[in-house]
C-alpha cells in the first residue's frame, strides 16, 4: 500500500464544544453569558463551554455542559458552526463546535446560573464578549432566524400555554422586526401546528385571548418558508 503523505506529529489540537443558549422571558429573548473566571480575559463575558472528553461526542460534551449550568436534561440542541482559526484562542490551538441551545428559563435552575456567575441578557444588549464568542453568537442567531423561518419556533422557549401575542412577540424578537397580528395570527393557525385550549388570557383585552399549545408530533419542519417577509439571508 502506498503512504505516499505526510506525517503530522505536531497536529494535535484540543477539542471543546461551546454552547449560545437563548432562553425567552418577558417578551425578550435573551442569551446566557457567564464571567469567565481564568486567565486570559478573566472578568469578562463569555458564552459557557467545556472540553470534548475522549470518550464523548460534541453533541454529547454539550449536553454535559448545559446540564451542570442549567440542572435541565431534556434541552433543544442543534450545531451551528466549527470554529478552527489556529490563533483563535490565545490559550492554545483550539477547535470548538458551536451549538445552539434553547431553554425554558422557567424550568431552569437560577440557582445553579447564579452559583456558576452567569446572567441572561437581552439578545439587543450583548456586552463585547471574548476572543471569537461575538462572531459565535452572530452565526447562531442567524442559525436560529433560518430555522424560524422554516419551523414554528416556541415548544423549546414559550411555557406550556401561550397566547399567539405571546408567540408573535417571540418571532418579533427573534427577527428584530415587528408581524402583523392579523397577517402572524391567519398564518399561524393555518399551519395547524397548535391546539386552541378552552381558556383565555383576560390581561390582554376585556374579551380575552385563548391560550394555545403545540400539538404532539406534530410534523414542524416546512419546505417553504413561513414567513417570506422575515428572511434576510
Amino acid at each position: 500500500m502506498n503512504q505516499n503523505y505526510e506525517q503530522y506529529d505536531d497536529a494535535k489540537r484540543l477539542l471543546s464544544a461551546d454552547c449560545v443558549i437563548f432562553g425567552y422571558e418577558k417578551e425578550q429573548l435573551k442569551l446566557l453569558l457567564f464571567k469567565r473566571i481564568i486567565e486570559p480575559a478573566k472578568g469578562e463575558w463569555s458564552l459557557i463551554g467545556g472540553w470534548i472528553k475522549e470518550n464523548e461526542s460534541a453533541e454529547d460534551a454539550a449536553m454535559r455542559v448545559l446540564n451542570y449550568i442549567t440542572g435541565l436534561k431534556d434541552i433543544y440542541l442543534e450545531q451551528v458552526k466549527v470554529f478552527s482559526k489556529p490563533e483563535r484562542d490565545p490559550a492554545g490551538n483550539v477547535l470548538t463546535v458551536v451549538f445552539n441551545a434553547l431553554i425554558r428559563i422557567d424550568k431552569h435552575s437560577s440557582e445553579l446560573i447564579e452559583e456558576y456567575g452567569a446572567s441572561w441578557f437581552a439578545v439587543s444588549e450583548i456586552p463585547h464578549l471574548i476572543f471569537d464568542h461575538d462572531a459565535m453568537v452572530k452565526v447562531a442567531f442567524e442559525k436560529l432566524q433560518l430555522k424560524a423561518t422554516y419551523n414554528l419556533i416556541g415548544r423549546q422557549l414559550l411555557p406550556d400555554k401561550f397566547t399567539l401575542t405571546h408567540l408573535r412577540q417571540l418571532y418579533n424578537e427573534i427577527f428584530q422586526k415587528e408581524f402583523d397580528p392579523g397577517n402572524f395570527r391567519k398564518k399561524v393557525l393555518s399551519l395547524k401546528q397548535l391546539q386552541r385550549l378552552d381558556e383565555k388570557d383576560m390581561s390582554e383585552s376585556k374579551k380575552g385571548a385563548f391560550y394555545y399549545s403545540f400539538k404532539e408530533e406534530v410534523e414542524n419542519n416546512f419546505s417553504e418558508p413561513i414567513f417570506k417577509s422575515a428572511i434576510k439571508f
